[in-house]
């Protein structure tokens, strides 16, 4: 059962940023509700009040130019997925997007709200941080920007003060003869993943990997960077002992935990085959152009 609260409809951007301030430590934004509400009626969260940015149009909207793309925080999953101007330059968030929860879920969820809610297995964050990423935040007397890999502290927790909002998510041009590829293991096509791994391989003219990301979903506290993996790449051909070789790194990296979806060796079997699989389709789809 949910707890009682004070609903509070803010006009703007800055009557939701005073109402932050005004109620910090006992309000919670609502940017969709897809995550927050049930954790609301299994009473892990309790807030006195719920701050409503859903209908900020504001902060919806999907911005393309030469310095690159930024979203706004009230942007749909729904939007990112039927967007042709990412289709063309950023094709991997639409690719992410279509297999993200049921087209009811994406209908009405944020993806400031996903961030957020900052749940590890979540698709958007591994893939915007093998994009380099980074987020705006904001409160009422201003506003930082920091990486997207570092808004994430732990399970569930995010660098979010009380009285802060994440309010733009703002990603750097694709460099040329760069590939990205997603995939997540689920029981059922729209679930959540249990693992997830993108990959990001950047070619130079002979072919060889001038920089690679690894990102994982669902494999450690936060979204996680294989850094170990990455590293084996750089400099190199590709060939299968190579992506052997990065698979097994991420496997070793990661940090997952055992519950009643995969052993804590499952998810780490899981790890290494879609580290190696992504990898290849992105190396492929970079040779590519």
């Amino acid at each position: 059962m949910i707890k009682d609260f004070r609903y509070l409809r803010p006009q703007d951007l800055q009557e939701a940023l005073g109402m932050l301030r005004e109620h910090a430590g006992e309000a919670k934004v609502i940017c969709g509700g897809q995550s927050l509400l049930i954790l609301m009626r299994q009473g892990l969260v309790a807030p006195e009040y719920l701050i409503d940015i859903k209908h900020l149009e504001e902060l919806s909207y999907i911005r393309l130019d030469e310095d690159g793309l930024r979203i706004g925080a009230t942007t749909t999953h729904r939007a990112l997925e039927k967007s042709k101007e990412l289709a063309e330059r950023y094709p991997i968030i639409p690719e992410m997007e279509e297999t993200l929860a049921s087209i009811q879920t994406r209908n009405w969820g944020t993806i400031g709200g996903n961030l957020s809610h900052a749940d590890p297995a979540g698709d958007p964050a591994p893939v915007l941080i093998a994009l380099g990423a980074k987020v705006k935040l904001a409160k009422a007397d201003g506003t930082r920007e920091m990486a997207l890999e570092d808004f994430f502290l732990d399970y569930f927790e995010t660098a979010l003060e009380e009285d802060e909002l994440l309010v733009e998510i703002s990603v750097p041009p694709v460099p040329a003869r760069t590939g990205v590829a997603f995939e997540k293991f689920t029981i059922i096509g729209c679930d959540m993943g249990i693992v997830s791994a993108t990959a990001r391989v950047t070619l130079d003219e002979g072919g060889r990997a001038a920089e690679a990301r690894v990102v994982l979903g669902g494999a450690a506290p936060t979204p996680l960077r294989a850094k170990g993996a990455e590293e084996v790449l750089v400099g190199e051909d590709l060939r299968e002992e190579l992506l052997e070789e990065a698979g097994r790194k991420a496997s070793e990296e990661c940090e997952p935990i055992s519950d009643i979806h995969a052993s804590e060796g499952y998810r780490r079997e899981l790890v290494r085959v879609l580290t190696k699989r992504m990898l290849r389709k992105a190396w492929q789809r970079a040779a590519q152009g």
